[in-house]
Protein backbone atom coordinates (compact mmCIF):
# COMPACT_ATOMS: atom_id res chain seq x y z
CA UNK A 1 0.00 0.00 0.00
CA UNK A 2 1.49 3.47 -0.84
CA UNK A 3 2.18 5.87 1.79
CA UNK A 4 -0.28 8.37 0.68
CA UNK A 5 -3.26 5.48 0.90
CA UNK A 6 -1.95 4.91 4.72
CA UNK A 7 -2.26 8.50 5.78
CA UNK A 8 -5.30 9.51 8.11
CA UNK A 9 -8.19 10.43 4.95
CA UNK A 10 -8.30 14.49 7.56
CA UNK A 11 -4.71 14.72 6.97
CA UNK A 12 -4.29 13.68 3.58
CA UNK A 13 -7.02 16.00 2.24
CA UNK A 14 -4.81 18.71 4.31
CA UNK A 15 -1.98 17.51 2.43
CA UNK A 16 -3.76 18.60 -0.99
CA UNK A 17 -4.93 15.14 -1.93
CA UNK A 18 -8.88 14.36 -2.44
CA UNK A 19 -10.59 11.73 -0.82
CA UNK A 20 -13.70 9.86 -2.31
CA UNK A 21 -16.14 10.23 -0.16
CA UNK A 22 -14.66 13.33 2.03
CA UNK A 23 -13.56 12.57 5.19
CA UNK A 24 -16.28 13.95 7.95
CA UNK A 25 -16.12 15.08 11.40
CA UNK A 26 -18.64 17.80 12.84
CA UNK A 27 -18.02 21.15 14.50
CA UNK A 28 -19.27 20.05 18.14
CA UNK A 29 -19.60 17.02 17.55
CA UNK A 30 -18.78 15.95 21.23
CA UNK A 31 -22.04 17.89 22.81
CA UNK A 32 -25.90 17.99 24.03
CA UNK A 33 -27.43 16.13 21.39
CA UNK A 34 -26.11 13.30 23.41
CA UNK A 35 -27.41 11.44 26.03
CA UNK A 36 -23.57 9.68 27.27
CA UNK A 37 -22.43 13.44 26.61
CA UNK A 38 -24.96 14.71 29.27
CA UNK A 39 -24.27 12.11 31.97
CA UNK A 40 -20.93 12.77 31.96
CA UNK A 41 -21.52 16.31 32.35
CA UNK A 42 -23.11 16.06 35.32
CA UNK A 43 -20.61 14.22 36.94
CA UNK A 44 -18.36 17.99 37.07
CA UNK A 45 -19.27 21.01 39.45
CA UNK A 46 -18.85 23.41 36.43
CA UNK A 47 -18.43 23.69 32.82
CA UNK A 48 -14.75 24.84 33.44
CA UNK A 49 -13.81 22.06 35.59
CA UNK A 50 -15.71 19.59 32.76
CA UNK A 51 -12.98 21.10 30.51
CA UNK A 52 -9.95 20.68 32.92
CA UNK A 53 -11.03 17.51 34.13
CA UNK A 54 -8.81 14.93 31.18
CA UNK A 55 -11.03 11.70 33.06
CA UNK A 56 -14.08 13.65 31.64
CA UNK A 57 -12.68 15.44 28.66
CA UNK A 58 -11.07 12.47 27.04
CA UNK A 59 -14.80 10.61 27.95
CA UNK A 60 -16.63 12.88 25.94
CA UNK A 61 -14.41 13.27 22.88
CA UNK A 62 -14.63 10.01 22.25
CA UNK A 63 -17.93 9.67 22.32
CA UNK A 64 -19.45 10.27 19.19
CA UNK A 65 -16.11 8.47 17.74
CA UNK A 66 -17.60 5.50 18.82
CA UNK A 67 -21.05 6.09 18.07
CA UNK A 68 -20.77 7.53 14.52
CA UNK A 69 -17.21 6.54 13.42
CA UNK A 70 -15.71 10.31 12.40
CA UNK A 71 -12.62 10.72 10.64
CA UNK A 72 -11.47 13.53 13.43
CA UNK A 73 -11.81 13.60 16.97
CA UNK A 74 -11.79 17.27 18.31
CA UNK A 75 -10.34 18.41 21.51
CA UNK A 76 -12.94 18.77 24.11
CA UNK A 77 -12.25 21.98 25.65
CA UNK A 78 -13.22 25.55 25.16
CA UNK A 79 -12.10 29.02 23.89
CA UNK A 80 -12.41 30.92 27.32
CA UNK A 81 -10.03 29.09 28.86
CA UNK A 82 -7.37 31.07 27.54
CA UNK A 83 -9.12 34.51 29.24
CA UNK A 84 -8.96 32.51 32.22
CA UNK A 85 -5.53 31.40 31.68
CA UNK A 86 -4.60 35.64 31.38
CA UNK A 87 -6.52 35.75 35.03
CA UNK A 88 -9.78 36.62 34.03
CA UNK A 89 -12.90 35.59 35.50
CA UNK A 90 -14.50 33.09 33.09
CA UNK A 91 -18.34 31.53 34.57
CA UNK A 92 -20.93 29.41 32.63
CA UNK A 93 -24.18 30.29 33.94
CA UNK A 94 -27.26 27.59 32.46
CA UNK A 95 -29.48 29.01 30.16
CA UNK A 96 -27.00 32.26 29.87
CA UNK A 97 -23.84 31.34 28.11
CA UNK A 98 -20.36 32.50 29.67
CA UNK A 99 -19.79 35.75 31.57
CA UNK A 100 -17.15 37.71 32.16
CA UNK A 101 -16.21 40.66 33.86
CA UNK A 102 -15.67 43.19 30.99
CA UNK A 103 -12.24 44.28 30.33
CA UNK A 104 -11.64 47.78 31.08
CA UNK A 105 -9.50 49.85 28.39
CA UNK A 106 -6.92 50.78 31.27
CA UNK A 107 -6.90 46.52 32.48
CA UNK A 108 -5.02 45.80 29.24
CA UNK A 109 -2.19 47.69 31.00
CA UNK A 110 -1.25 45.61 33.31
CA UNK A 111 -2.30 41.91 31.80
CA UNK A 112 0.22 39.65 31.70
CA UNK A 113 0.72 36.32 29.76
CA UNK A 114 1.56 34.29 32.61
CA UNK A 115 1.86 30.37 32.89
CA UNK A 116 -0.29 29.26 30.61
CA UNK A 117 0.92 26.03 30.01
CA UNK A 118 0.68 25.31 33.56
CA UNK A 119 -3.15 26.26 34.34
CA UNK A 120 -4.42 24.66 31.12
CA UNK A 121 -1.82 21.76 31.87
CA UNK A 122 -4.78 19.65 32.46
CA UNK A 123 -5.75 20.30 28.22
CA UNK A 124 -2.21 19.14 27.17
CA UNK A 125 -2.86 15.88 29.36
CA UNK A 126 -6.20 15.51 27.61
CA UNK A 127 -4.21 15.23 24.32
CA UNK A 128 -1.97 12.92 25.20
CA UNK A 129 -4.48 10.67 26.38
CA UNK A 130 -6.31 10.95 23.20
CA UNK A 131 -3.59 10.54 20.78
CA UNK A 132 -2.80 7.22 22.78
CA UNK A 133 -6.43 6.05 22.95
CA UNK A 134 -8.18 6.95 19.62
CA UNK A 135 -8.61 4.49 16.22
CA UNK A 136 -5.12 4.77 14.45
CA UNK A 137 -7.81 5.75 11.66
CA UNK A 138 -9.06 8.86 13.41
CA UNK A 139 -6.85 12.21 13.60
CA UNK A 140 -6.83 14.17 16.54
CA UNK A 141 -7.75 18.20 16.23
CA UNK A 142 -6.70 20.69 18.86
CA UNK A 143 -7.43 24.15 18.70
CA UNK A 144 -8.20 27.46 20.21
CA UNK A 145 -10.27 30.62 19.38
CA UNK A 146 -8.68 33.30 17.77
CA UNK A 147 -7.92 36.72 19.63
CA UNK A 148 -10.50 38.34 17.81
CA UNK A 149 -13.11 35.93 18.83
CA UNK A 150 -11.84 35.87 22.77
CA UNK A 151 -11.22 39.50 23.00
CA UNK A 152 -15.16 40.21 22.29
CA UNK A 153 -16.14 38.11 25.10
CA UNK A 154 -13.96 39.27 27.36
CA UNK A 155 -14.80 43.20 26.47
CA UNK A 156 -18.06 42.26 26.12
CA UNK A 157 -18.98 40.50 29.26
CA UNK A 158 -20.16 37.36 27.11
CA UNK A 159 -21.56 37.24 24.21
CA UNK A 160 -22.76 39.82 21.44
CA UNK A 161 -24.68 40.44 18.74
CA UNK A 162 -22.73 43.17 17.39
CA UNK A 163 -19.97 42.96 19.24
CA UNK A 164 -20.53 46.87 19.42
CA UNK A 165 -18.26 47.76 22.45
CA UNK A 166 -15.66 45.56 21.18
CA UNK A 167 -15.23 47.30 18.08
CA UNK A 168 -15.20 50.77 19.74
CA UNK A 169 -12.44 49.97 22.16
CA UNK A 170 -10.65 48.96 18.67
CA UNK A 171 -11.35 52.64 17.46
CA UNK A 172 -10.80 54.39 20.46
CA UNK A 173 -7.88 52.89 22.03
CA UNK A 174 -6.54 51.42 19.02
CA UNK A 175 -2.54 50.80 20.39
CA UNK A 176 -4.45 49.11 23.71
CA UNK A 177 -6.71 47.13 21.17
CA UNK A 178 -3.30 45.94 19.07
CA UNK A 179 -1.51 44.85 22.65
CA UNK A 180 -4.43 42.97 23.73
CA UNK A 181 -4.43 41.06 20.32
CA UNK A 182 -0.88 40.73 20.84
CA UNK A 183 -1.08 38.99 24.27
CA UNK A 184 -4.24 37.09 23.29
CA UNK A 185 -1.80 35.79 20.29
CA UNK A 186 1.30 35.02 22.45
CA UNK A 187 -0.82 32.98 25.01
CA UNK A 188 -2.68 31.06 22.62
CA UNK A 189 0.90 30.24 20.36
CA UNK A 190 1.86 28.91 23.95
CA UNK A 191 -1.36 27.12 24.55
CA UNK A 192 -1.48 25.57 21.19
CA UNK A 193 2.37 24.39 20.74
CA UNK A 194 1.37 22.42 24.07
CA UNK A 195 -1.30 20.79 22.13
CA UNK A 196 0.81 19.82 19.55
CA UNK A 197 3.88 18.66 21.40
CA UNK A 198 1.25 16.40 23.35
CA UNK A 199 -0.37 14.79 20.06
CA UNK A 200 -2.54 17.26 18.36
CA UNK A 201 -2.53 16.74 14.30
CA UNK A 202 -4.07 19.89 13.17
CA UNK A 203 -4.70 22.66 14.84
CA UNK A 204 -7.90 24.85 14.25
CA UNK A 205 -8.54 28.49 14.68
CA UNK A 206 -11.74 29.67 15.25
CA UNK A 207 -12.72 32.98 14.38
CA UNK A 208 -16.65 32.82 15.45
CA UNK A 209 -17.00 36.29 15.14
CA UNK A 210 -15.71 37.58 12.09
CA UNK A 211 -18.21 39.07 10.26
CA UNK A 212 -19.32 42.94 9.81
CA UNK A 213 -16.01 44.52 10.34
CA UNK A 214 -14.42 47.10 8.26
CA UNK A 215 -11.38 46.24 6.16
CA UNK A 216 -9.18 48.15 8.45
CA UNK A 217 -10.46 46.77 11.69
CA UNK A 218 -10.24 43.03 10.19
CA UNK A 219 -6.51 43.53 9.15
CA UNK A 220 -5.87 44.25 12.51
CA UNK A 221 -8.06 42.40 14.58
CA UNK A 222 -8.39 38.70 12.19
CA UNK A 223 -5.73 38.83 9.72
CA UNK A 224 -2.70 40.37 11.98
CA UNK A 225 -3.10 37.90 14.71
CA UNK A 226 -4.24 34.67 13.06
CA UNK A 227 -0.75 35.64 10.78
CA UNK A 228 1.17 36.17 14.26
CA UNK A 229 -0.18 32.56 15.57
CA UNK A 230 0.85 30.75 12.38
CA UNK A 231 4.21 32.20 12.72
CA UNK A 232 4.71 31.75 16.22
CA UNK A 233 3.31 28.19 15.55
CA UNK A 234 6.35 27.72 13.01
CA UNK A 235 8.70 29.13 14.52
CA UNK A 236 8.32 26.76 17.68
CA UNK A 237 8.76 24.14 15.01
CA UNK A 238 4.65 22.83 15.13
CA UNK A 239 4.63 21.99 11.83
CA UNK A 240 1.27 20.35 11.81
CA UNK A 241 -1.43 22.11 9.52
CA UNK A 242 -3.38 24.55 10.57
CA UNK A 243 -7.58 25.17 9.63
CA UNK A 244 -9.05 28.68 10.12
CA UNK A 245 -12.11 29.12 10.12
CA UNK A 246 -12.94 33.14 10.01
CA UNK A 247 -16.85 32.50 10.28
CA UNK A 248 -18.97 35.45 8.39
CA UNK A 249 -15.86 36.99 6.71
CA UNK A 250 -17.08 37.64 3.42
CA UNK A 251 -15.33 39.53 0.79
CA UNK A 252 -12.82 39.14 3.15
CA UNK A 253 -12.02 35.67 2.71
CA UNK A 254 -9.03 35.84 -0.34
CA UNK A 255 -7.40 38.12 1.79
CA UNK A 256 -7.54 35.64 5.30
CA UNK A 257 -6.46 32.73 2.79
CA UNK A 258 -3.79 34.15 1.62
CA UNK A 259 -2.08 36.27 4.33
CA UNK A 260 -2.35 34.08 7.53
CA UNK A 261 -0.29 31.23 6.59
CA UNK A 262 -3.27 28.82 7.46
CA UNK A 263 -3.56 25.22 5.83
CA UNK A 264 -7.18 25.10 5.39
CA UNK A 265 -9.80 27.16 4.93
CA UNK A 266 -13.53 26.39 7.05
CA UNK A 267 -16.17 27.90 4.95
CA UNK A 268 -19.73 28.50 6.84
CA UNK A 269 -22.73 27.83 4.91
CA UNK A 270 -23.55 31.21 3.29
CA UNK A 271 -20.26 31.02 0.95
CA UNK A 272 -20.98 30.23 -2.33
CA UNK A 273 -18.75 27.77 -3.28
CA UNK A 274 -17.98 28.82 -7.03
CA UNK A 275 -17.06 32.01 -5.68
CA UNK A 276 -14.66 30.81 -3.16
CA UNK A 277 -13.29 27.82 -5.39
CA UNK A 278 -12.34 31.20 -8.11
CA UNK A 279 -10.86 32.86 -5.17
CA UNK A 280 -9.38 30.90 -2.75
CA UNK A 281 -5.34 29.90 -3.76
CA UNK A 282 -5.09 26.87 -6.05
CA UNK A 283 -5.22 23.67 -4.31
CA UNK A 284 -6.19 24.90 -1.02
CA UNK A 285 -7.88 22.33 1.07
CA UNK A 286 -11.77 23.70 2.30
CA UNK A 287 -13.69 22.32 4.85
CA UNK A 288 -17.53 22.61 5.37
CA UNK A 289 -20.60 23.88 4.92
CA UNK A 290 -23.89 22.02 5.63
CA UNK A 291 -26.26 24.42 6.97
CA UNK A 292 -26.82 22.97 10.35
CA UNK A 293 -30.55 23.58 10.26
CA UNK A 294 -30.57 20.87 7.29
CA UNK A 295 -29.29 18.58 9.99
CA UNK A 296 -31.56 19.59 12.03
CA UNK A 297 -34.35 19.26 9.51
CA UNK A 298 -33.24 15.28 8.27
CA UNK A 299 -35.02 13.76 6.20
CA UNK A 300 -35.04 14.30 2.48
CA UNK A 301 -33.62 17.65 2.68
CA UNK A 302 -30.97 16.17 4.13
CA UNK A 303 -29.93 14.14 1.78
CA UNK A 304 -30.15 16.56 -1.32
CA UNK A 305 -28.38 19.17 0.83
CA UNK A 306 -25.40 16.60 1.97
CA UNK A 307 -25.01 15.72 -1.60
CA UNK A 308 -24.87 19.30 -3.14
CA UNK A 309 -21.97 20.23 -0.69
CA UNK A 310 -19.62 16.92 -1.72
CA UNK A 311 -20.78 18.43 -5.20
CA UNK A 312 -19.60 21.54 -4.98
CA UNK A 313 -15.86 20.67 -3.95
CA UNK A 314 -15.36 18.20 -6.84
CA UNK A 315 -12.43 20.24 -7.67
CA UNK A 316 -10.80 20.68 -4.19
CA UNK A 317 -9.61 18.54 -1.42
CA UNK A 318 -12.52 18.89 0.76
CA UNK A 319 -13.24 17.91 4.47
CA UNK A 320 -17.17 17.67 4.98
CA UNK A 321 -18.27 19.80 8.33
CA UNK A 322 -20.93 21.72 9.50
CA UNK A 323 -20.71 25.74 8.13
CA UNK A 324 -21.28 25.84 12.26
CA UNK A 325 -21.63 23.46 15.20
CA UNK A 326 -24.16 21.30 15.15
CA UNK A 327 -27.36 22.50 18.34
CA UNK A 328 -28.38 20.08 21.02
CA UNK A 329 -31.72 19.58 19.32
CA UNK A 330 -30.34 17.80 17.00
CA UNK A 331 -31.89 13.72 16.67
CA UNK A 332 -29.20 11.66 16.86
CA UNK A 333 -30.88 9.74 14.16
CA UNK A 334 -30.33 12.96 11.83
CA UNK A 335 -26.57 12.77 12.58
CA UNK A 336 -26.82 8.71 11.68
CA UNK A 337 -28.42 9.27 8.06
CA UNK A 338 -25.65 11.81 7.25
CA UNK A 339 -22.69 9.60 8.06
CA UNK A 340 -24.72 6.83 5.71
CA UNK A 341 -25.51 9.70 3.22
CA UNK A 342 -21.78 10.95 3.06
CA UNK A 343 -20.42 7.06 3.07
CA UNK A 344 -22.72 6.18 0.32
Amino acid sequence: MSDAKKMKSVLAVLSGERRDPPPVWLMRQAGRYLDEYRQVRSRARNFIDFCLSPDLAVEVTLQPIRRFGFDAAILFADILLVPMALGRDVRFVAGEGPQLDPLAPEEIDAMMVGDVEGILGPVGETVSRLSRNLPGETTLIGFAGSPWTVATYMIEGGGSKDRMKARALAWAHPERFDALMDRLAEATVRYLVMQAQSGAEVIKLFDSWAEGMSVPLFERAVLRPTKAIVDGLRAAGVTVPVIGFARGCGSMLPRYARETGVTAVALDQGVDPRWADAVLPAGMPVQGQLDPAALLAGGTALDIETRRVISAWQSRPHIFNLGHGITPEVPVAHVERLMAAIRQ
